[in-house]
Parts: structure tokens; C-alpha cells; sequence
């Protein structure tokens, strides 16, 4: 998927991680359904052990990934000071074929199986190019903190 500059949505309009624990850079197709997403592994983060990114951080960026798809419902537009909190409910399935190294660029492409309210079912695989590095089927909950 090539990244052009008009379809790149910024992902912290849509999550409330930031550095360190962002584990995903861009948003590049976003609907109420799905959304796809990258993330360039960098040799400081923290999920990175001997030059490999780890099963814990493929796993945080597949939640990150699927989180913007319910996220989107809480924010109305940059800088609009909406925060939200959210969390991992159940981690249905999950199945991780390789570990991508520092450097590589990996793609997740998330679905919405289900949603109640502020809690929703997702499935999401990650791929460095057409490898598939991950598959996923999380449950997630997400609500708009009040001031």
C-alpha cells in the first residue's frame, strides 16, 4: 500500500498512547469497520530485543490497530481534547507466525466483528509485506474520560 500524504489520517486523533508505548505511526484507511494501519519498527523501542520486535509489542500494535476503529466514535477533530481510556477485555485467538526486525514497515488490517456499546470484537492480521506475522481476534473496551 503506497502512502500518499492526502490519505494519511494522524493516529493520535484516534488513540490516546503516545511515546513509548505508540505502536502505530499511521492510519491509512479508516471507516466504522476497518482500518488499516503502519508501523516502522525503530531500533529504540521498547518492545525491540536483539534487533527482533517481540510477540508482546506485535500484540499492542494489533490492539492499537483495532482500538482507532471504536476510538474514531470519541473524537470530533484535531487538538479537540477529547481523552479516552481503554483497555484489552479478552484476547479471543491468537496466533503469531514471525517477528519482524528494526527497519521493517508492517501493515495490520483490523475488522469489526461485533460491538455493543463501547465494547466490540475485532479481528486484525499484521503483515510485513505479503508475510502474515500475526492474527488476532480481540475484544476491547473504550469510554471518554470526563474532566
Amino acid at each position: 500500500m503506497e502512502l500518499k500524504e492526502e490519505n494519511i489520517i494522524n493516529i493520535h486523533h484516534f488513540l490516546p498512547h503516545r511515546e513509548p508505548m505508540l505502536m502505530a505511526d499511521y492510519i491509512l484507511e479508516l471507516t466504522p469497520e476497518k482500518v488499516v494501519t503502519s508501523f516502522e519498527i525503530t531500533s529504540d523501542n521498547i518492545f525491540v530485543h536483539n534487533n527482533h520486535f517481540v510477540e508482546a509489542g506485535l500484540i499492542e500494535h494489533s490492539a492499537q490497530t483495532c482500538s482507532s476503529i471504536l476510538g474514531q466514535s470519541f473524537f470530533k477533530g484535531p487538538d479537540d481534547g477529547t481523552k479516552v481510556i481503554g483497555f484489552i477485555t479478552n484476547i479471543k485467538k491468537i496466533e503469531i507466525f514471525a517477528l519482524p526486525k528494526v527497519g521493517d514497515k508492517i501493515i495490520s488490517k483490523a475488522s469489526l466483528i461485533s460491538q455493543y456499546e463501547n465494547i466490540c470484537q475485532i479481528f486484525c492480521e499484521t503483515f510485513l509485506g505479503d508475510e502474515l506475522l500475526i492474527r488476532t481476534e480481540i475484544s476491547l473496551f473504550i469510554q471518554e474520560l470526563k474532566s
